[in-house]
């Protein structure tokens, strides 16, 4: 696989909405554009860093779009053949990766999302809660309020998206906030003299 990185930073408005959040950061996508000539080597000694201690070179993002116009192709006299996207071996070339595919002649009409990730950094256990994180954030970002008639990511800003699971919250409020019946305001005191 070959990749052209091209590191830009973007500054997030909490009071953006999801939908200007993402046309904003394809903007910012295609204004780098202009600058794709530069090597990313060049980039990376201007800022004096090398590959080995550049986070963002470990996390790729990547949207597959299939096409119905993709059943034969021929590239210098060979021909390829599509291969169903169920049946590629996931090899993480990054430490972590989103992928989401998308099929529009499909008749289901889904969008799938998987993550590719380093085993040596990640667990089940922890992929298991991203997971589980990201859903619960894409369910807030996408869920139709009835009551005002309009998709999230129209109207809230980003801010209000929890990445808070439902029962880390419970156990959060629990811990914050339950007095015990048997301690009356007990605490230690401190003073400072000078």
């Amino acid at each position: 696989m070959f990749v052209s990185t091209l590191p830009y930073r973007v500054h997030l408005d909490s009071d953006l909405s999801f939908d200007e959040l993402v046309q904003y950061v394809h903007e910012k996508c295609l204004s780098i554009l202009q600058h794709s000539h530069y090597p990313l080597q060049h980039i990376l000694s201007d800022l004096n860093l090398t590959r080995s201690n550049v986070s963002f070179l470990e996390t790729m993002f990547d949207f597959i779009s299939v096409s119905q116009d993709v059943d034969k192709l021929c590239l210098n006299g060979v021909n390829l053949e599509q291969m169903s996207t169920r049946e590629i071996y996931q090899a993480a070339i990054f430490d972590f990766s989103l992928r989401f595919m998308y099929n529009p002649i499909s008749t289901n009409n889904q969008l799938s999302c998987s993550f590719i990730c380093s085993r040596d950094l990640f667990d089940e256990t922890a992929l298991a809660i991203i997971g589980r994180r990201f859903e619960h954030a894409v369910v807030q970002v996408f869920s139709r309020k009835s009551t005002t008639n309009c998709i999230d990511f129209f109207c809230n800003s980003i801010s209000t998206v929890d990445l808070i699971l439902p029962e880390e919250a419970v156990e959060k409020e629990d811990i914050v906030f339950h007095r015990f019946e048997n301690f009356t305001n007990e605490g230690m005191l401190s003073f400072q003299l000078f």
